[in-house]
């Protein structure tokens, strides 16, 4: 790998972690209202899928999504509005942290609902193969997403069509507060392979492995050969939601907590780099944040007029006065 390549790698991991911090310090302000769900410590999954994703290729996402949508390319301070809830977010402050999306860079949504967003991504890369664009469709989802029938029908239709698709499982090990061990019987790489699809697990804390194990998936679907499935073995290192910092549900010891961090993916893709280059990225991070923040919060909040606009695609409102 070049040292570019490994540049921006931890570029992007940096300012995933960072963002999910100043995010958290902005839901314990009350400017993100409802919490977050943080992705601390699987950054070098969606930095390593992503890196091997072209500008035409498709993502869609979970509802643990801010890595993703930033490592596909979406602007920090429109992200970070659109927590906030303000008209300059991503969508308006309509989509929030579970429902981000930027079409423009090929983010087709994150999804609050389990293994969903498996048959969108299907579907967006079928249509486009269809319609004669070669560009591949990534669809990150938790472990907890193995055992839902939308995404095994997913894995389905992607099989029997060849749909170039890349089906990404981040195990953290964690179903919100359940052992995956206690919720999901075989192997989740065994999922994908009873459908034919080629399944491997890689190191999600490494994003270079993770990187070079991606590209190959995607080479795979982009030359006509069809779906793969990529077992990516990370680790959770905050709450399910925010939620826990203040309910304190103990389902896991502090001493898993610190093993967890000993592989950190900000260190390990760090300590590629020469000191001064890393202390370069981090400063530049830092200021792309400290902008991203004034950004949201010196944002105006949506009228309230226009809470119903955009509820149809046709443009139709709701009648008023229906109690509906």
């Amino acid at each position: 790998m070049s040292t570019e390549d490994s540049l921006a790698l931890y570029r992007t991991v940096r300012l995933i972690r960072r963002f999910e911090q100043r995010a958290i310090e902005l839901v314990r302000s009350g400017e993100i209202v409802g919490g977050i769900h943080p992705y601390v410590g699987q950054e070098a999954v969606a930095a390593g899928v992503c890196a091997a994703l072209g500008a035409d290729d498709i993502i869609t996402s979970t509802h643990r999504g801010h890595g993703h949508v930033l490592a596909k390319g979406a602007d920090p301070a429109r992200m970070l509005a659109e927590l906030c809830g303000r008209v300059t977010g991503l969508n308006r402050g309509r989509g929030g942290s579970m429902h981000a999306a930027d079409f423009g860079v090929g983010i087709f949504g994150a999804n609050a609902i389990v293994g969903a967003a498996g048959s969108i991504a299907t579907g967006a890369a079928w249509a486009r193969r269809r319609l004669g664009v070669a560009s591949v469709a990534v669809n990150f989802f938790g472990d907890g997403a193995v055992n839902e029938g939308v995404l095994l029908e997913a894995f389905n239709l992607a099989a029997l069509w060849r749909v170039p698709v890349v089906f990404v499982c981040e195990n953290n090990g964690w179903a919100t507060t359940m052992r995956v061990e206690d919720a999901v019987a075989g192997t989740i790489t065994a999922r994908a392979e009873a459908f034919g699809i080629p399944a491997s697990t890689v190191d999600g804390q490494d994003a270079e492995a993770v990187r070079g194990a991606a590209r190959a998936a995607v080479e795979r679907a982009r030359a006509g050969e069809g779906p793969s499935f990529l077992e990516c073995r990370t680790e959770r290192f905050d709450a399910h939601h925010t939620f826990e910092h203040r309910a304190r549900l103990g389902y896991r010891s502090a001493d898993e907590l610190e093993r967890a961090r000993t592989r950190d993916p900000v260190d390990i893709q760090g300590t590629r780099l020469a000191r001064v280059e890393r202390e370069r990225i981090d400063h530049e991070v830092e200021a792309v944040l400290a902008d991203a923040v004034a950004f949201a919060l010196q944002s105006p909040f949506p009228d309230p007029v226009g809470a119903l606009d955009d509820l149809y695609a046709s443009g139709l409102r709701p009648r008023q006065g229906s109690g509906a």
